[in-house]
């Protein structure tokens, strides 16, 4: 279905410059860009969530054999989902450029830029966001073609609770938001942060256990006995996608223990999670 990946291709763009404009336009808002570009780049991804969370859903409460049942929004979804990956790459770098522009070290707009100044931001934004860059690009040239051509439809089960992975992100997108207008000591920060803590835990740390757990149940395997009788690609790949969300939830977890400090102690730091 090239469509839905060209249609991918145009929506969450789209969606983004749309959001930008009317932010910066709408009379009751008049946002500055950099504010506007944030806030439309945290808003296209938590609507992107929630539909890979809806299609997760469908498609995972819809098979009942794990491995053979089929649903057609498995595929069909992951290929108009590709490219946002790919626009987030961009999205996140225009929200370091216009950070780093108004802290000063990239000029005023409409002044010169010194030799190299785009490539510094570049390195900046790479070395600050290296992990989630990877991460997308892993999900583009790695995960997509895998869940495409090798499944050969097999396991929608299984893809259908990855997609779900993404119930966690409008919290952690609502929770930059707050950080961007200094509203980390309001009780709606805390009950974000709590829900972004347990959603994090649960959809993106404790899946890969349930997804072994789920497997041994129609294997007739217990759990411990799962990793042994699948094939060590299988295994290492369940790895290298445990392996980041554990240091993100790590970060999520020291950034709540600062949030729920005692008053009498150091006031609490931003957050520092990834989407």
């Amino acid at each position: 279905m090239p469509l839905l990946f060209v249609l991918g291709c145009v929506f969450f763009p789209l969606s983004f410059a749309v959001l930008c404009w009317g932010l910066q336009n709408h009379s009751n808002l008049r946002m500055e860009k950099q504010e506007a570009v944030l806030v439309a780049s945290k808003l296209v991804s938590s609507v992107q969530a929630v539909m890979a969370s809806t299609a997760g859903y469908i498609v995972s409460t819809s098979c009942k054999h794990i491995i053979d049942d089929q649903h057609w929004l498995s595929s069909a979804y992951t290929q108009f989902a590709v490219p946002y990956f790919i626009y987030d790459i961009y999205a996140m770098f225009l929200c370091h450029w216009h950070k780093h522009q108004v802290k000063g070290h990239g000029g005023d707009e409409g002044s010169t830029r010194a030799p190299g100044s785009t490539w510094a931001v570049a390195r900046g934004y790479l070395h600050k966001e290296f992990l989630m860059v990877l991460h997308h690009a892993v999900m583009v040239l790695v995960c997509f073609p895998l869940s495409v051509v090798w499944r050969q439809g097999k396991g929608d089960f299984f893809l259908g609770c990855l997609l779900m992975a993404e119930v966690s992100t409008p919290f952690v997108c609502l929770g930059k938001i707050l950080i961007q207008y200094k509203q980390q000591h309001t009780l709606l920060h805390k009950v974000n942060g709590a829900l972004m803590l347990l959603s994090f835990l649960c959809c993106r740390v404790l899946l890969f256990p349930y997804l072994y757990w789920a497997y041994g149940r129609h294997a007739g395997l217990p759990l411990l006995a799962v990793p042994l009788a699948l094939p060590v690609h299988v295994n290492l790949g369940a790895a290298l996608l445990l392996a980041p969300q554990l240091y993100w939830f790590f970060l999520i977890c020291r950034g709540a223990c600062r949030l729920f400090r005692p008053r009498g102690s150091r006031p609490p730091s931003p957050c520092q999670t990834q989407d």
